[in-house]
């Protein structure tokens, strides 16, 4: 009777990467991605209110949200341009990332910016941290939903205030 030998155990490949996690341009339409997005601003408050406090900030941004994806969240790209809490012409360019934590719910979503403020100056220079040339950092987190291509959008600015947004989708 003739004997066999057991197979040689083969190591073992690496576990493929994750396929399950649909990228944000698989999304069904309208939460595709690489398109433009154009939002104002509809009402501000502020924390600690001061009757120098400007509460209507003209707010008109305009963002690229990209086809590419980091942390699981959508890269942006993005200008604002706003009147400041004291009034004073001010702009935010900006890039950052647009997560959609739910996957049942792709119209909610959440999203973190940073870039460089510019604006405040003579007396208010100071009223934004490191601002000590007139550029100073951002950071802006705010979440938003969406309604076929309207969206509305909750922000903080610092510890200063909330914004609420509208704004629109365009592909």
């Amino acid at each position: 009777m003739a004997t066999f030998a057991a197979p040689p155990v083969m190591a073992q490949a690496p576990a493929p990467a994750r396929t399950d996690v649909p990228s944000p341009w698989e999304a069904p339409e309208p939460w595709r991605t690489d398109r433009f997005y154009f939002q104002t601003s509809v009402a501000t408050v502020h924390f600690n209110p001061d009757p120098e406090h400007n509460n209507s900030q003209h707010l008109i941004n305009l963002e690229w949200r990209l086809k590419e994806s980091w942390l699981d969240g959508q890269w942006l790209v993005g200008a604002a341009f706003f009147d400041n809490s004291y009034s004073q012409n001010s702009q935010y360019v900006y890039g950052g990332l647009l997560w959609r934590p739910i996957e049942k719910a792709q119209p909610f979503y959440l999203k973190l910016t940073a870039g460089v403020v510019h604006g405040y100056t003579g007396e208010y220079q100071d009223k934004i941290p490191y601002n000590s040339t007139g550029y100073a950092p951002g950071i802006v987190p705010s979440m938003g939903y969406c309604y076929n291509r309207v969206c509305s959008e909750l922000v903080l600015f610092g510890g200063a205030g909330m914004m609420l947004t509208i704004g629109l989708t365009l592909p």
